[in-house]
């Protein structure tokens, strides 16, 4: 049985944690999955996106400068409060510039999309993030898979339909390890590499939180024949997936019926 303790620490929503991935784009492995990721979306003039668990907004600036500026909405939703700091300074930096088009939501998607209509969204893209949506079951006391499969549900009703969806989640017994070795030559062409160093280490001992988590049923590294058992139940199509971060990642796109 879950303890209380561990029903009550959520290290994402804090600052700390928030800090220690800002840097991430600088590791191979998150450039890898950031390249492989982008390859998969088409924004198109005009259109609503939404970044879930959009951390320092990698993906938002992607979508942003894949459009060449010409999506008429992001909404970069996260739990940390702090990730709208991050956002902020990669806003500044994109090119062409962006202002009101993009916007910060502080909010858990483990609770569901409730704010947004139906069919209100023309394309929905998430970085290693869904898996990360937790429910406790008081009465058995455990953790289940519920707020993971509802939030699959929501994505499927807030898309327009012929929609995408593309995210990524991680693959089962995530080895960061792994991750960490395969950043070792990004040392030697960092700007910062003792920042760089830093940053590794922090997510390697968030790594370590996290696969915690997973054994205890909390978090949801699943196989990737559930994940796409899950996306059909949920009522997408279409579902095509590959291999990405070091490996230790599944990369996956799907589409909502037209």
């Amino acid at each position: 049985m879950a303890t209380a303790t561990s029903r009550s620490v959520n290290y994402w929503s804090q600052r700390a944690c928030a800090k220690a991935f800002w840097g991430q784009q600088e590791l191979p492995p998150y450039r890898e999955l950031l390249r492989d990721t982008l390859a998969w979306l088409d924004p198109q003039p005009g259109q609503h996106w939404l970044d879930l668990g959009c951390g320092g907004g990698q993906l938002t600036r992607g979508l942003w400068e894949l459009s060449g500026g010409t999506l008429a909405h992001i909404d970069a939703l996260d739990c940390a409060a702090a990730n709208e700091q991050a956002l902020a300074t990669l806003r500044r930096q994109m090119s062409p510039p962006a202002e009101d088009e993009i916007v910060f939501l502080h909010a858990d998607f483990s609770h569901g999309l409730a704010g947004f209509g139906d069919s209100a969204i023309d394309g929905v893209v998430s970085g290693l993030a869904i898996h990360y949506a937790e429910s406790f079951d008081a009465v058995s006391g455990r953790w289940t898979t519920a707020a993971y499969e509802a939030l699959l549900g929501d994505v499927q009703r807030v898309l327009r339909p012929g929609a995408s969806f593309v995210f990524s989640v991680c693959v089962p017994r995530a080895n960061w390890w792994i991750v960490a070795y395969s950043s070792i030559l990004g040392f030697f062409v960092s700007a910062h590499p003792l920042d760089y160093l830093k940053r590794a280490y922090r997510m390697l001992r968030y790594g370590s939180w996290l696969q915690s988590q997973v054994k205890i049923g909390r978090f949801h590294y699943l196989p990737i024949e559930v994940v796409r058992e899950k996306i059909t139940e949920a009522g997408f199509v279409a579902v095509e997936d590959r291999v990405s971060f070091a490996g230790q990642a599944y990369l996956i796109r799907c589409k909502k019926p037209q």
